[in-house]
């Protein structure tokens, strides 16, 4: 078992039952200025808990463009379920500036005090600070749903009461990739001026490679590939478009979930927009 794995089935036995204390008046607000009224105290079967720290791009962490259809389908399919943001930003300015940016009008907590991460002693990877909690606050799933397909598969089957589809999943028929490469460094360009870069990779299996889903960090880096499965000796191109913000050095991380071993696969680009 690699490192890796053993500290993720550390984690998962160390979180699990694990009950979470709240802070006693957490103030749930839209855009960060109105008030919601009763949505902590909402009766419901489970909850999302995700807390987002000050620690590096805030923008990534939060994800916004991509917890929106996800929410929207717990609307439709689990409304006894509720998402709860505690975000500890570096400045509350700016976290306003990006709930408007995005237009994510829903409830977030900005724990300014970081009350909620100092009652529980969250694990300090990202990846591990989203959990899925009981009616009593308790943990019966830890991991990010919106960058991971099978924690979002795990999270819906068990907020639905559907058997785990998980052992479906990872007996899919698996295969083979040769990458053209993990990482490209853009260089320095105009910030103002949009970047194209292509990964590829070649089926160098027995079976059909198949992609599930390919997560970007944030809205300045976006995706192209196709659906369809590539066939023995194939190739499949992943086209990704970078529209940096501002001026400053970047470094971001494309997650790519497919049928390949080695799965998922971490693509990388890195620059400087002047």
């Amino acid at each position: 078992m690699s490192m890796m794995k053993k500290k993720i089935k550390r984690l998962v036995e160390e979180w699990t039952y694990k009950e979470i204390d709240f802070p006693s008046v957490p103030i749930f607000t839209k855009f960060a200025r109105d008030t919601i009224m009763g949505y902590y105290e909402r009766d419901c079967d489970y909850k999302i808990l995700t807390y987002v720290d000050s620690i590096g791009c805030m923008r990534c962490h939060l994800s916004f463009s991509a917890w929106k259809p996800f929410i929207e389908l717990l609307k439709d399919t689990c409304p006894s379920c509720n998402v709860l943001f505690f975000i500890h930003p570096m400045s509350r300015k700016n976290i306003e500036y990006l709930l408007t940016k995005e237009g994510f009008d829903y409830p977030v907590c900005i724990d300014e005090h970081d009350s909620i991460n100092k009652l529980n002693h969250f694990p300090i990877e990202t990846i591990f600070q989203t959990f899925l909690l009981d009616k009593n606050n308790r943990v019966v799933a830890i991991g990010n749903p919106i960058h991971n397909p099978k924690i979002k598969e795990l999270y819906l089957n068990i907020i639905t009461g559907k058997k785990s589809l998980l052992k479906e999943i990872d007996s899919r028929t698996p295969t083979t990739v040769v990458l053209s490469t993990y990482q490209f460094n853009i260089g320095t360009f105009n910030w103002g001026k949009k970047q194209f870069v292509e990964f590829s990779f070649t089926n160098s299996g027995d079976n059909p490679f198949v992609v599930e889903e390919i997560y970007t960090p944030c809205g300045c880096t976006t995706v192209e590939y196709s659906k369809e499965p590539v066939q023995p000796g194939g190739n499949l191109k992943v086209k990704v478009e970078y529209q940096a913000e501002h001026s400053g050095h970047f470094d971001k991380t494309i997650t790519v979930y497919c049928n390949a071993e080695g799965s998922p696969f971490h693509l990388k680009i890195s620059g400087n927009a002047k």
